[in-house]
This record gives C-alpha cells, structure tokens and sequence, in this order.
C-alpha cells in the first residue's frame, strides 16, 4: 500500500482532480483563513504563536516558514504547530463525520509551512498539497477508529496526512516516505478527546501537535530517522479505505460549520433558531429549552463558562446564546458576552437528555429535537434535525464567503480580506503562492 500512496502523495496534480473538488477544495481553505484570522485575536493562538517563534525559531542556516497571520518566521514544524492551534482556537472550521474529527485544521497550516521551505513551489502546488493532505487525513482518521478502542484527538491521524505533505516538498524516496508515515503515527499525539470535552481548556483537538509532529517526521525520515510500519496504512483491517485513493474524493465527505462551537451542539442550535424562525418567537417570551440528543453531545454541559474553550464546549451556554442574539458567531463565545445574565439564565434552563436512536445515528449522523417552552404555557416542538453545512446540506456558496468575511474582516480589514477571498477562490487558476503567502502570513 505504501507504493501507491507514495505515487499518489508526490505526484498528484491539479490535472488528476475533478473541478468539483478544486472548487470546494478552495472553499475549505477559505473558510480555514477566515477562521485562522479571527482565531490569531485569541489568547490561545498569541501563546502559541509566541512559543513557536522563541522554541520552534528557525536558525539562519535552516528551513524556515513565516506563521499564519503573525508574519515572524519559526522553523516549519514550529509554523505548523502554531497555524493548527491558531485554527484551532475556535472550534469554526471544517470536519468529518466517521473520523470524529477535524482534517483542515493542521492540512492547510502544514501545506502551509512546508511550501515555504521548498525552493521549488510554484504557484499550484498548495491547492495540490492540500488536497492530498485531506484525502490521505480522512482515510486515516477512519482507520484509527476503526482499530483503536479509545476516542483520540484529531492530531492522532492527521499526524500522518501532513508528514505525506511534508514528504512531497521533500520528495522522499518509498522508503523515506514509508518511515515518514511511522514516525508520524508513532509520535502523533494519541490525546483522549474527552477528556477536553468534560474540561475544556486550550489543548483542544491536537491538531497543532499533530501538523507539527508529522512535518517534523517527513524532515527526520529525509535525514535517515527510521519508524516503525504506520498500521493505519499498512494493517489489513483497513486495505479497503486506501484501494480507491485517488478516485474517490473524501474530501467531498467533509462538512462546513456555520457556528463556531463544537459540531455536537450544532443540530440542537440548528432545530431552535429553525422554530425561533418559523414561528415568529421573541426569544424574551422562552422560559426553558428542552434538548434531546446523543450521548457525546450531552457531555458538552458547561453551564457558566469562564473563556471561550469553554464556551465553544457548551450546549447550553451556545444554544442561549444563538436563542437570544438569532445567531452564534465568534463574538457570542467570547469577551464579555461569558457574563451576560440573560444568555446564563437561559443556559441553566436548557434540559438535556439522550434519545437512543440518536445514541445509534452517532457519528454518521449527529441529530437532536428541542422543545421551547414559552412564558404562556405553549410547547413548540422540533423535528428531528441534523446540522447546515453537511453533504447533504451544503452551506451556499455566498454562506461561505459571508462566513469568511464574519470571522476575517474585523480581525485584518476589509480589504485585505476581500483580496485574500480573490486570491483563495483563484487557486490553481491563475493565483500567485507569492500573493497568497503576504496576505495570510502578515500581520494582523
């Protein structure tokens, strides 16, 4: 297996990618900048970003890559860390349902990173490298689950797409790709995700740790370090999910947020602003919420929250939120809106239960019910829902720019923003990397 995902890493070109899966493939980086962008103002991403620039620093001799949206230079494994955590940082960007996780969140930084110190990149090459970073994260995201009893972060196996992109600027032999892979899947970080879920703090989804683990394995298999075989591509319990690499396009699987909280929460905040909608509801005349869900997302039970990670894992706080303000952007999880007394008033209202039919949708399906109960007496029901923004309910085209402008416009001006939007959505179609690389690595 290891020789066809070799070809395919090194070798995959714009002209082997179907146009659909250019065009949401450039979709998704977008939405990863806006989210980076907004994500650079967190506290989280200034620690991050300050620690890779004084331990990751890149000596003069060696490799170095400018990090996203702070414009100092770290070596490349230091810039990916940094990229990853600043995405991140607010739990906005895109997913996938069977990994249980989050691929673009450490592919696009490490993509990222890694061109910067290749000589050789040309103006196609980060549509490319991304693309392949997705289809060989997801794969392998869908393998660890399926072998590893334990639910682990997302850098467990994204680990493993961003040394292949590292590889690639690299181009590493068979056998050095081969051992980039183990190194990766060894020093991934196999963190137990709920963990942060019951106590939510910045370490997160891992992806930083991930994208940095697994560019630094790419640079010590080129210099000879050797890894054991990565079983979530070599095993055999698992030969199905690599045979069809290449023509069958996972990224296409992978959804879009319109929210930045944790996906869990997102049908229940889906069904209440639908009814909220529909029924004309003046939120002041709701007294409580009834949620039925799945068993994870009940998990998400921070009432109060103290900062944003909290925030952003927490039903109740972000369905009060959505309830009362008609909508749910970075602003609602932040600053001083974690000490609103309506929005906690509302959030200790919210009831929440576990549906066994929704227990067993999870995680092909993520599905919730809410009931509004009003200040008169009136119940108002919900559907069962599942979240905007899945294959199956694609956010629009113009959700996504507006999304993007949301999170990014206030974080590096309008301007910028708008020729960052032209400059992603122009990739592989007569975009400059040179272009790209000065909007979205320099400052806010």
């Amino acid at each position: 297996m290891t020789n066809r995902l070799h070809e395919f890493a090194l070798h995959l070109a714009l002209d082997d990618i179907p146009p659909p899966v250019l065009e949401f493939s450039r979709c998704c980086i977008l939405d990863l900048l806006g989210v980076a962008a907004a994500g650079a103002r967190t506290p989280l991403s200034a620690i991050i970003r300050d620690h890779a620039s004084q331990h990751f620093a890149a000596p003069e001799v060696a490799p170095k890559a400018r990090m996203l949206f702070d414009g100092r230079f770290a070596s490349p494994p230091g810039a990916a860390l940094a990229g990853g955590m600043t995405i991140d940082s607010l739990d906005a960007h895109d997913g996938h349902r069977l990994t249980k996780g989050h691929a673009g969140c450490a592919v696009f930084p490490a993509a990222f990173a890694a061109l910067q110190a290749n000589e050789d990149t040309d103006d196609d090459s980060l549509l490319a490298a991304v693309v392949c970073g997705y289809e060989i994260a997801i794969r392998a995201g869908i393998a660890l689950h399926r072998n590893a009893s334990d639910y682990h972060t997302s850098g467990a196996w994204v680990a493993l797409a961003c040394a292949a992109i590292a590889a690639r600027c690299l181009s590493l032999s068979e056998a050095q790709f081969a051992h980039a892979l183990g190194i990766a899947e060894y020093h991934g970080p196999r963190s137990q995700m709920m963990r942060c879920i019951d106590h939510p703090t910045m370490l997160k989804d891992g992806s930083g740790w991930g994208a940095m683990a697994g560019v630094s394995a790419a640079w010590l298999a080129r210099d000879g370090f050797t890894g054991a075989p990565a079983t979530t591509v070599e095993g055999a319990d698992v030969a199905d999910l690599w045979g069809d690499i290449g023509s069958r396009w996972r990224i296409m699987e992978q959804y879009l947020k319109p929210h930045p909280v944790c996906r869990w929460a997102q049908p229940a905040i889906e069904a209440a602003l639908i009814l909220l909608r529909d029924h004309h509801i003046a939120p002041a005349a709701i007294t409580a919420i009834e949620v039925r869900t799945f068993h994870e997302a009940c998990r998400l039970d921070i009432r109060h929250p103290q900062n944003t990670e909290q925030a952003q894992y927490s039903l109740p706080f972000a369905l009060a939120a959505a309830v009362l303000r008609g909508d749910l952007g970075a602003a609602e999880v932040s600053g001083a809106n974690l000490q609103d007394a309506d929005i906690l008033r509302l959030a200790d209202a919210v009831l929440m239960s576990e549906f066994d039919a929704y227990n067993d949708a999870f995680p092909a399906r993520r599905m919730a019910d809410v009931c509004l109960l009003m200040r008169d007496g009136t119940r108002l029901s919900s559907p069962p829902t599942q979240p905007r923004g899945d294959p199956e309910s694609p956010l629009s085209d113009d959700e996504i720019r507006r999304k993007f402008h949301n999170f990014a416009d206030a974080a590096i001006g309008v301007q910028r923003a708008r020729n960052l939007e032209q400059c992603v959505m122009s990739l592989g179609a007569g975009a400059k990397w040179d272009d790209l690389l000065k909007l979205a690595s320099a400052p806010l």
